[in-house]
């Protein structure tokens, strides 16, 4: 069922990923670009220093809000070297029209590739 929904979901242009502040402890939300493979979501950060890939770092427990639906999962950052590839092309293929042949844009290439393994609506 989630799968399913998440596949339906895939089509809209944001999400809204909240991670619990490192140092407030507060939620923190920010809307972001996103591409989903089965139930996990990814997200490119153009920073490896960006404050939300800091709060999952230190908390990787946070939500997703696609549309009306907002998920509960696990973030990660990608290391093994197949996921990282699919995250990239998945992102540009949807958001950067890129095709088979084509180089991947700067950002696409360098932007570090984060995983967020989804549960069922929360």
């Amino acid at each position: 069922m989630t799968n399913m929904l998440l596949a339906q979901l895939s089509k809209e242009e944001y999400c809204y990923l909240t991670t619990k502040g490192r140092v407030s402890g507060r939620p923190h939300e920010i809307e972001i670009w996103f591409e989903i493979h089965d139930s996990t979501l990814y997200l490119l950060s153009g920073s490896h220093t960006s404050d939300w890939v800091k709060n999952l770092l230190k908390d990787p427990a946070v939500t997703v809000r696609i549309a009306k639906h907002t998920f509960s999962g696990v973030a990660r950052v990608v290391r093994e070297q197949e996921e990282e590839r699919r995250a990239r092309y998945l992102l540009a293929e949807k958001y950067q029209e890129w095709e088979e042949g084509k180089t991947l844009s700067q950002w696409a290439q360098t932007a570090l590739p984060v995983a967020i393994d989804v549960d069922a609506p929360a």
